[in-house]
């Protein structure tokens, strides 16, 4: 397996409250929680471009928001579809990686 292989994760799934990633370098699995993902989204209608401060309204996300759907943008990351409709914002796998489950 290639170096670059490790940084894109070999499975997606989704899991009870959120997705469970398997990277390509023997680590265990993380699992991600769906409201912490959805509330991290970093879309310009989330995060304003100018400023970089988080816009979002935590009180606006569902306590039950969960994913509805994933699918991969390029080679570098992935976007979530979400129960409230939110579909913008892409999760690249370097901030995946870096993301505490």
């Amino acid at each position: 397996m290639s170096h670059q292989d490790k940084r894109v994760p070999q499975t997606i799934r989704r899991v009870d409250g959120g997705l469970e990633f398997v990277w390509g370098d023997g680590e265990p699995p993380v699992r991600l929680d769906a409201r912490a993902l959805r509330l991290a989204c970093p879309c310009a209608a989330c995060v304003d471009e100018m400023t970089g401060h988080r816009v979002l309204d935590p009180g606006a996300v569902p306590a039950d928001i969960h994913v509805v759907g994933v699918e991969l943008v390029g080679a570098y990351g992935i976007r979530i579809r979400w129960s409230d409709g939110h579909a913008t914002g892409i999760y690249t796998f370097e901030w995946l990686r870096s993301a505490k489950g």
